[in-house]
């Protein structure tokens, strides 16, 4: 481990300065400052403030005095100095989100479960599939035992594994096991100002897993991959599989064909998810509005009357507010389909918006991948949603 620190020389509220880095990884620069009890605020873009009252206690724990401009020219060197217009930060909803870097062949996946239980011969199975297409997979680790049956762990457990992952600078891709339930609980317990501080990796899964999604859109400002959860790659269709792969080692999106609903065609960002857990997140920090958008909708499992309650608050809370076109994906499970699209056409319709139906997205059969925070073109008359960038 390599922590350095400069002589307290910079001026700021009335008082010194010094500057706490790290030449090696911002994973042992937040270690390291949490055991010192370094506030997270004081963290800026590839650095911790520190007053200069705590310059020899820092020393006093390893920290390597050096120059101010030793400090820099060994963060240029390490790749870790980074420009405010780098870090990851909200943007406005309709705005298109950062991209992380592109994956290749030997790239690293980590592969977290951040919500239910997760069946270890499925997981097995989906893991040796991500292998064979050229990547390094680490398991899941250990988690302590969750107090409820359905979580794979308990929330602190969770929350350090999905932090963990994706504060490690050799991880890509940090893929979900499953869905199920529980995202959520471990939102709040994120450090989001040190996630913000580093490359962000891509983030894949999907149904529960719509809770990060809008989570990291709307506090990081960075786009993700709704996609299959790792433990389903072992027995999904082919389709599925194979989008998943393109997606994540080729950044290539397939367009996605489903049944013409409103007409017209828009241009907009991918944001949404499954809609219980959109609902659910209403009125929360970890919430992203549709608004110039393109919003992809699906769920399982839920009648008609609650899919009804579920659209009402999305529509009275304004989280469809100038949203640019609705992208459904598949209601699986949700009771006659004939009633789920009249719930469906009921809501939705009023928005004004072009509309399609039935796309191979969310609980069915095929499930394809899709770049939420990036742009993409809905054509009602044609049934179609072809992702762009």
């Amino acid at each position: 481990m390599t922590i350095l620190i400069d002589p307290p020389n910079a001026a700021g509220h009335g008082r010194l300065w010094s500057h706490l880095a790290s030449d090696e990884s911002f994973a042992e620069l937040h270690a390291f400052a949490r055991a010192m009890g370094i506030p997270e605020r004081g963290f800026d873009r590839d650095h911790y403030d520190v007053p200069a009252e705590w310059h020899d206690r820092m020393v006093a724990a390893g920290a390597v005095p050096v120059s101010s401009r030793e400090l820099i020219d060994r963060l240029v060197a390490a790749g870790l100095r980074r420009r405010k217009n780098e870090v990851l930060h909200p943007r406005r909803p309709g705005q298109p989100l950062q991209l992380p870097g592109p994956v290749r062949a030997g790239a690293r996946v980590a592969v977290v479960a951040t919500a239910g239980p997760v069946d270890p011969g499925r997981l097995a199975a989906g893991l040796e599939r991500m292998r064979s297409w050229g990547l390094v997979v680490d398991p899941p680790g250990d988690l302590a035992p969750a107090e409820l049956p359905w979580l794979a762990g308990s929330d602190e457990a969770r929350a350090a594994a999905l932090q963990d992952a994706w504060l490690d600078g050799s991880t890509s891709v940090v893929w979900c096991a499953r869905g199920g339930f529980g995202s959520q609980r471990v939102l709040d317990l994120l450090d989001w100002d040190a996630m913000a501080g580093v490359q962000p990796s891509w983030l894949v899964g999907y149904s529960d897993v719509t809770a990060l999604h809008q989570a990291f859109a709307a506090r990081l400002g960075v786009a993700t991959l709704h996609g299959p959860g790792a433990a389903s790659l072992s027995d999904a269709a082919p389709a599925t599989v194979e989008s998943a792969r393109a997606a994540v080692l080729e950044g290539r999106f397939a367009t996605m064909v489903g049944t013409p609903g409103r007409g017209g065609s828009a241009e907009g960002v991918l944001v949404g998810g499954n809609l219980a857990i959109l609902a659910s997140t209403v009125g929360t920090r970890g919430s992203r509005r549709a608004g110039g958008g393109i919003a992809l909708l699906e769920d399982v499992g839920e009648q008609p009357y609650r899919l009804d309650r579920l659209l009402t608050q999305l529509v009275r809370s304004g989280w469809f507010d100038d949203v640019a076109g609705v992208a459904c994906g598949a209601f699986t499970d949700c009771g006659d389909p004939d009633a789920v699209r009249d719930v469906l056409s009921r809501r939705l319709t009023p928005l004004g918006v072009p509309i399609v139906w039935d796309l191979p997205v969310g609980h069915g059969e095929v499930n394809l991948t899709v770049p939420f925070g990036r742009l993409a073109l809905l054509d009602g008359g044609t049934g179609t949603l072809t992702p762009v960038s």
